[in-house]
């Protein structure tokens, strides 16, 4: 008689985590969620029969909270990787504010994270006034815990830290608002990510004195985490990579530990728990392509039950996303192309995705203390030039600690929202024209590196650049500056261009009236008003 039958025989009550086997192997007994039946099956094959949803074409715009215990320190990205790197920022850092890993580890920062201040309903109907058509959440990330009431994941917010189940308060407020709801996914690399915890100083008074990372359960008799183990969370029952490569990837030829069945098995049952119990219409991995791969089928799996399961919610109609990395053409057929920190420099032929920041991903007190945000002028510059070539920004606002935001960055979603209030039209709903835009940064462009990351890298926007958006018979021209002469150029709208037959009829700005015009064999020169509009860093002519 196994323990599980042992306890239901005896009447008794256990917490699931106290029912779990050693490192690295599933939890015992709890059988996977049922794979959801449909038309799609775990193959590429089946995958390309997938159709982006209009819904997601039109929307445009979205919100994302990258939150979740890394955000206590709010000291910035990969905190709980970075604090296990002896010299670094971050282990400088820990040390001084928790004291050294070996005694105080990431565990107990979770340990440490309250999200006392927290309020969905607030921050989410704020991201709708601003203009977002979705919201997304961070459900986990490579730190391994998992932000909701996980049956599979002891190490979940409603057993550690908050207490709180913040994707069902995420989904909710997202509900109430009427925005479909996104989770991100980045767990499917703790397993490498983590490896640092293993080690321990070279140097100083602890050298030698391992960090927590290969801690065990039995370790916990009377601390805090009693009768939770460690390697649930951190994973690292298994040989460091090849070469002290840690923190690799197994597909970049590195050497890296390629995580064990039981792992893949254990996240697979994880993500779709979060989809049956949360039922987002959105999932972001942070993979290439998807989790897993190319070692095996599980992110194909997860695919799978997604898109079926949306199709069960919806009445026999698919509403739901999945995003990827890294994807090739045929890929970019099955699931929708994620450019982290960067945008294309073409107008692709399949809806696509750009995810970014105002600052660090994780919160980080130093960008807020240098004033280093991304200005609103960047934000909806970046939100123009992504539609105008067939994309959606997914736009994330880093979130404190304490479940709050800023006040720097609570005016900055402020000015978006006064200039999407005056010129949203020519965002929603529309789709690209025949060319993207004119202008000198076209000339300099960056190119895509990786998963993306030519954000800032090319010339800066501004006076002579312009993108395009159309809406049926309507042309919306955004100008990416105001013209130190008060005349515009449109070439691609010049008399006899094929890119635009017909005549011109009206030309409005937003905000400004009908103005003056008229078409030569060079361009269509527009003569703008005198008295320039507030947020003069996009303004928009609507061209009938």
């Amino acid at each position: 008689m196994n323990r599980r039958t042992l306890v239901k025989y005896l009447g008794l009550s256990i917490p699931s985590y106290l029912l779990s086997k050693h490192a690295g192997a599933s939890l015992l007994d709890i059988p996977a969620p049922p794979f959801a039946a449909g038309p799609f099956n775990a193959s590429w094959e089946s995958l390309q029969n997938y159709t982006v949803p209009e819904w997601y074409r039109n929307a445009k715009f979205g919100i994302w909270a990258h939150w979740g215990p890394q955000c206590e320190p709010e000291h910035g990205d990969w905190y709980a990787r970075g604090m296990y790197e002896e010299g670094s920022d971050h282990y400088k850092y820990h040390v001084q504010k928790y004291g050294h890993p070996s005694k105080f580890g990431f565990k107990d920062v979770i340990n440490q994270w309250k999200a006392d201040q927290w309020d969905p309903e607030h921050l989410v109907a704020l991201y709708k006034r601003v203009g977002a058509k979705y919201f997304f959440a961070m459900a986990n990330h490579h730190d391994n815990m998992d932000l909701w009431d996980s049956k599979y994941q002891p190490w979940n917010a409603m057993k550690v830290g908050p207490k709180k189940d913040l994707i069902g308060g995420w989904a909710k407020a997202a509900k109430n608002q009427g925005l479909p709801f996104g989770v991100s996914v980045h767990a499917a690399h703790a397993y490498t990510w983590y490896e640092v915890a293993q080690g321990a100083d070279k140097n100083g008074p602890l050298a030698g004195m391992p960090y927590d990372g290969k801690l065990t359960k039995a370790a916990g008799k009377g601390a805090w985490w009693q009768g939770l183990d460690p390697q649930a969370l951190y994973a690292q029952n298994h040989p460091l990579s090849e070469g002290g490569d840690m923190g690799k990837h197994w597909d970049w030829g590195a050497g890296a530990a390629k995580p064990s069945n039981a792992y893949c098995e254990l996240f697979m049952k994880r993500t779709m728990e979060l989809i049956d119990k949360y039922e987002p219409e959105l999932i972001y991995f942070d993979d290439t392509v998807l989790p897993f791969y190319p070692l095996n089928d599980t992110g194909l799996q997860i695919a799978a039950h997604h898109y079926n399961q949306s199709i069960k919610r919806n009445k026999g109609k698919l509403q739901a996303v999945l995003n990827g990395k890294i994807l090739n053409e045929m890929q970019r057929k099955c699931m929708v192309w994620d450019i982290e920190r960067g945008q294309s420099n073409v107008i692709e032929p399949f809806t696509w995705q750009t995810d970014t920041c105002i600052g660090g991903w994780h919160y980080d007190k130093r960008v807020y203390e240098g004033k280093r945000y991304k200005t609103a002028k960047t934000v909806v510059q970046t939100l123009v030039d992504v539609v105008s070539k067939n994309g959606n920004l997914l736009l994330n606002i880093p979130v404190k600690g304490n479940g709050t935001i800023d006040d720097q960055e609570t005016a900055i979603l402020e000015e978006v929202a006064a200039w999407m209030k005056l010129n949203s039209e020519c965002i929603y709903d529309t789709r690209p024209w025949k060319v993207f835009g004119e202008g000198p940064a076209m000339q300099e462009a960056a190119a895509l590196s990786a998963q993306g990351f030519n954000e800032g890298k090319g010339k800066p926007l501004g006076a002579g650049d312009m993108r395009f958006t159309v809406k049926g018979d309507i042309l919306y021209t955004i100008l990416l500056g105001w013209p130190e002469d008060g005349k515009i150029n449109i070439k691609s709208l010049a008399a006899g261009n094929a890119f635009r037959p017909g005549s011109i009829s009206k030309i409005e700005m937003f905000g400004g009236g009908e103005l003056r015009f008229q078409q030569n064999a060079v361009a269509l020169e527009v003569m703008l008003p005198e008295n320039r509009p507030p947020l003069q860093y996009a303004v928009v002519l609507k061209i009938s």
